[in-house]
């Protein structure tokens, strides 16, 4: 959300989507916000990473850009454990919103791509 344009908030949001790391954060249950912002940063979207908030459903992990400890990322940690869950990149610069479904990144996945020749 607070996206600049429609585009940019659609590339923001389809490039944490698609990435792999941020896939195998979700598998992990690890609330690793970096690789977020770091998918949002290989965007096209133009942004201020010192205005970045990220919120794991209600709970905030990022505000002004910058973690908010262990405390919070145990509590997000705790919400990657749940089945379905929502991630929330705020980036305080516009009106405009994206929103796009994703999924995690799976050992099995991995191992039948693996082992997939065509």
């Amino acid at each position: 959300t607070g996206a600049r344009d429609e585009d940019g908030a659609m590339n923001a949001a389809q490039t944490i989507a698609n990435s792999s790391l941020v896939k195998t954060a979700f598998f992990g249950e690890d609330a690793n916000w970096g690789r977020i912002v770091a998918a949002l940063g290989r965007s096209d979207c133009r942004f201020d990473p010192d205005r970045v908030s990220l919120f794991f459903d209600e709970i905030q992990m990022v505000e002004n850009g910058v973690g908010l400890g262990p405390r919070a990322e145990e509590k997000c940690s705790a919400i990657l454990r749940k089945d379905r869950f929502t991630v929330t990149v705020d980036l305080n610069d516009g009106l405009e919103t994206a929103e796009v479904y994703t999924c995690d990144l799976s050992l099995d996945y991995i191992r039948i791509n693996a082992d997939y020749r065509s």
